[in-house]
């Protein structure tokens, strides 16, 4: 194994990283500046406020998006699978 296909699988692993786990960052980044500028508005400054939305936000999208990320682990998983039967 030359340093070009371990570059080309760690570049591989990080893209799907990122792919898989960009859709639940984006949604606790949105709840958190929507609930950041809500208390700034109001100006309650709630510690429970900002940890429960959050929290509840993320969860709801780990459940929709697990058939998403499960499939893309899988399909990473397949092309490492092909590059250590084929050698390559």
């Amino acid at each position: 194994m030359d340093s070009l296909t371990v570059m080309d699988v760690a570049r591989d692993a990080l893209t799907t990283l990122i792919f898989t786990i960009g859709p639940i960052l984006s949604v606790g980044l949105t709840v958190g500046l929507t609930i950041a500028f809500f208390q700034a508005l109001t100006q309650l400054q709630e510690m429970t406020l900002t940890f429960v939305p959050k929290i509840i936000a993320v969860f709801s999208a780990l459940l929709v998006m697990l058939p998403f990320m499960g499939r893309n682990l899988s399909d990473l998983m397949q092309r490492i699978a092909e590059r250590i039967a084929t050698g390559g």
